[in-house]
């Protein structure tokens, strides 16, 4: 199933100009990356995809228009659905990409790119 290519003009819109900005055909969508992290994904399936982080995500499912994000039977964690009504508006629509912008910004190092520190040498064991 194709994306919704008239919220992609929008989306891309919005977020022109930033130097970090990726677009990759991902999950049956179009992902917009962020430094390496998925923002947000205009979905296969309609709607848009948004990372908002754990911490975030319940008080998001609060809000209209908007359900959790599911790949198969698996509710992910850290992400949205929000419905087109959602971001009918040009306002609206900034306001999840703000949100995705922000929560892709947070991410642990861990999932930046960043290499991880050499483990620790391994103590030899004595044998007796």
């Amino acid at each position: 199933m194709a994306y919704d290519e008239k919220t992609a003009a929008r989306v891309r819109k919005a977020l022109a100009g930033r130097g970090d900005l990726v677009e990759k055909k991902l999950m049956g969508g179009l992902c917009f990356m962020i430094n390496g992290g998925m923002c947000c994904s205009v979905s296969g399936k309609g709607g848009l995809l948004v990372r908002v982080g754990i911490e975030a995500q319940e008080r998001m499912l609060l809000e209209p228009h908007v359900a959790p994000m599911k790949m198969g039977r698996r509710v992910m964690r850290g992400f949205v659905r929000v419905a087109a009504d959602g971001y009918r508006t040009d306002a609206a629509l900034n306001k999840w990409l703000e949100r995705g912008v922000a929560a892709a910004a947070a991410r642990p190092a861990s999932y930046t790119g960043a290499k991880a520190q050499p483990a620790a040498p391994k103590k030899k064991s004595k044998k007796a």
